[in-house]
């Protein structure tokens, strides 16, 4: 219920404060139309600035975890392929010794 007349009181000093702001203006209604439409003109502009920079800060970020992405990607085929050298290492390591098994039970 307090926020309803925090609002409202808050709505009438702005009414306020634009009626004071109008009436009290120093340059005529023109004039003041003419600044505001400039200061809105500044206010693109530096607007678009700002979205040019941030748009260039935001494409080379995704360049940036895109390489990175692309390294991490290549250490870990790199990992798997070392692990299936591994592997194939060890069984090709086991499998004379199960052939001589064979044989010995073949000779029996």
């Amino acid at each position: 219920m307090e926020d309803d007349k925090k609002f409202s009181y808050f709505f009438l000093g702005l009414g306020i404060g634009v009626a004071a702001g109008i009436l009290f203006a120093p340059k005529s209604g023109a004039e003041t139309r003419e600044l505001l439409r400039e200061k809105a003109d500044e206010g693109k502009d530096y607007v678009k600035r700002r979205s040019e920079d941030l748009k260039e800060s935001a494409t080379d970020l995704l360049d940036k975890s895109k390489q990175a992405i692309a390294r991490q990607k290549e250490q870990l085929a790199a990992a798997v392929e070392a692990g299936r050298s591994a592997y194939r290492e060890k069984v090709e390591a086991s499998t004379p010794v199960s052939d001589q098994g064979d044989e010995i039970i073949e000779g029996v």
